[in-house]
């Protein structure tokens, strides 16, 4: 089974690229968690151009999440909402509607912060946006606040109760997608 993380933050040492490795080394045996690293490439949502032909960045993406059983979403939190960079990603993997790469495909979402409250308010505008796309969005978040305490210098994950949350909410997006793969 293929999983595509996907992080929503550009920042060299990003707690939420490194929450998405974490999850790379809790999934479950038989289960590979690929990072999609293009979001830096994607130009700015054009309905011409989308109506022309769309960048190879763009078919990149699309390619990647149609190719994917299940995807994982990580997003930092600005200004109270998802970053503009992840919200490109989603409009370009959203077409064309209702068709897309996202069309039924279970999402888990995720979230890390430096704040007290680990990037709620994103997790929740992206259960919105990526639910309104198409996907399958798994309930619940994963909040991870004061994401500084939570990771080592290196980037990686050493908080252990954590690291088993974020272990459970891989296996039910595994669960997921196989539901969906023994239905089809």
């Amino acid at each position: 089974m293929r999983g595509l993380g996907i992080s929503g933050s550009l920042r060299n040492g990003s707690y939420n690229t490194g929450l998405l490795r974490a999850a790379q080394e809790s999934a479950p045996d038989g289960v590979e968690v690929d990072l999609y690293e293009g979001l830096a490439h994607l130009p700015p949502y054009d309905q011409d151009v989308q109506d022309r032909d769309p960048p190879a960045a763009v078919r990149h993406l699309r390619e990647r999440i149609a190719a994917a059983d299940a995807i994982l979403i990580a997003t930092p939190e600005y200004n109270g909402s998802i970053p503009g960079v992840l919200k490109n990603a989603i409009d370009w993997a959203s077409r064309p509607f209702p068709d897309n790469a996202l069309r039924g495909k279970p999402v888990a979402i995720l979230g890390a912060s430096t704040g007290s409250y680990g990037a709620l308010w994103a997790q929740m505008e992206l259960r919105k946006v990526v639910g309104i796309a198409g996907a399958r969005v798994l309930e619940g978040e994963l909040p991870v606040p004061r994401a500084h305490e939570r990771f080592n210098e290196e980037g990686r994950l050493v908080d252990d109760m954590l690291r088993d949350r974020l272990a459970s909410v891989v296996e039910r997006l595994v669960d997921e997608a196989g539901i969906l793969l023994a239905a089809a």
